[in-house]
């Protein structure tokens, strides 16, 4: 399902105008990435919790050439199930 799919299953499901409803999953979406932007958890009860990650800085390949390559850390989003979404699943 992406983001379009998703705009119209919750418009037909409430009764909704479309307009509205990606209007709000927009705005959540967005108050979403800002918390985590700066640095905070974002948990959403029974669906599950949203973080930032660090990656350590690791070895690699390059495939194309085999040549040995440092991948520098980054940082990434985690995501963790909450218990009641995963025993529905």
């Amino acid at each position: 399902m992406n983001k379009l799919e998703l705009i119209e299953a919750v418009a037909n499901e409430t009764n909704l105008n479309k307009k509205d409803v990606e209007l709000v999953i927009n705005r959540a979406l967005a108050t979403i990435a800002s918390k985590l932007v700066s640095g905070d958890v974002v948990k959403l009860t029974d669906f599950g919790t949203f973080a930032v990650k660090t990656r350590q800085e690791r070895n690699g390949t390059n495939p194309q050439t085999k040549q040995k390559i440092v991948i520098p850390a980054a940082k990434t989003v985690g995501f963790k199930v909450s218990k009641g979404l995963k025993e529905k699943l």
